[in-house]
């Protein structure tokens, strides 16, 4: 339940920054089209490895039984 509400969070500051940039890039912006792209990058490396914890848990959770 935990690693769902903060891939939520994070996909939420994917989509606002995503539409920062572009409506920053347009304008003109490119300071700010700068500090929403990496805006991005964090959301989408934040979810990468909050889904990669969440299936190295699992894994472990699923090896253990075994040893």
């Amino acid at each position: 339940m935990t690693y769902g509400l903060i891939i939520a969070v994070l996909m939420l500051m994917l989509i606002v920054s995503a539409m920062t940039w572009a409506i920053s890039s347009s304008s003109g912006s490119w300071h700010t089209a700068q500090k929403a792209k990496l805006g991005c990058f964090v959301a989408i490396g934040g979810a990468t490895l909050t889904g990669a914890a969440l299936t190295w848990a699992n894994w472990l959770l699923d090896i253990g039984p075994h040893l």
